[in-house]
């Protein structure tokens, strides 16, 4: 296992198939145990259906940290957040502690991909003028999140917690896929999704807190777009283990039938939530 390097102007991360020896000297292993993975057995889908953030979004991040020479997205996924940031930061260091994620990483010169735990980064102190974490707080060990936070961020860095609900297209299709998400998957849905539907306003937040402006996610997508975005739910993934796919074909079918031909595609939304504050 090698450690992660660190020079003025430089970090080298471990490769995918390493985690980082920073993180097994601080407790990585128990750390890992308590990692609950419910994506990589879908990386792939995720990175090529998992919806894009707005570009107001990163200027508001940008324009409020301290300094834009690195930020640290944690939880990254498969870098749908990473390589925005690296557009407005120095670098972007994006750690995920599943290796099928990060081997599907949209790749970037800017942004350097790392197999490590939100709680256990790697990082040395004091370098992160940001520290970000979106649609993945949820599943963190909070209060060892925010410790790593406040280690590696340096003073007045900007700390954020980004997550969205529901998709939004129409009022016929937002009543069938709200009944889907209840009705169907309902009990399939693990109890760490209700931050997500309150906007991770039952999230602890130490952090002393700043307004945010209101954010949208959008996107122009086909029907194929929509129902492969759905299907990277934990929830649908856990309903096909446990029933197979009769009642999620059902659900496409209906969903194909409001979809109609015309127009083939469609503007679809998330309503973005944010908590926002200073290290």
């Amino acid at each position: 296992m090698r450690k992660i390097t660190w020079k003025p102007g430089a970090f080298t991360p471990p490769r995918v198939d390493e985690c980082v020896g920073f993180a097994r000297r601080v407790g990585y292993r128990k750390i890992m145990r308590r990692f609950q993975d419910h994506f990589s057995d879908v990386a792939a889908a995720y990175a090529a259906h998992r919806p894009t953030y707005p570009a107001a979004l990163v200027d508001f991040l940008a324009e409020s940290a301290p300094r834009r020479d690195l930020a640290w997205d944690a939880g990254c996924g498969s870098g749908q957040l990473s390589v925005l940031l690296a557009e407005r930061f120095a670098r972007v260091i994006a750690t995920d502690a599943s290796p099928e994620q990060i081997a599907h990483a949209a790749p970037h010169p800017n942004v350097a991909y790392a197999c490590a735990p939100a709680e256990a980064s790697g990082l040395p102190p004091g370098v992160a003028d940001l520290a970000v974490a979106a649609q993945a707080a949820h599943w963190f060990d909070l209060p060892a999140y925010y410790a790593e936070v406040r280690r590696v961020g340096r003073a007045g860095a900007l700390v954020a917690l980004v997550t969205y609900g529901l998709v939004r297209v129409d009022h016929a299709i937002d009543h069938l896929v709200d009944r889907f998400y209840v009705d169907v998957l309902g009990s399939y849905w693990l109890p760490e999704r209700r931050h997500v539907e309150d906007g991770y306003r039952s999230l602890a937040f130490p952090f002393s807190e700043i307004v945010t402006p209101h954010f949208e996610m959008q996107a122009s997508w086909t029907l194929v777009d929509l129902i492969g975005y759905v299907e990277t739910w934990s929830a649908v993934w856990a309903l096909e283990q446990a029933e197979g796919r009769a009642r999620l074909e059902a659900f496409h079918r209906e969903l194909a039938h409001l979809w109609g031909k015309e127009p083939a595609v469609r503007s679809v939304r998330w309503p973005v939530a944010l908590r926002v504050g200073r290290v």
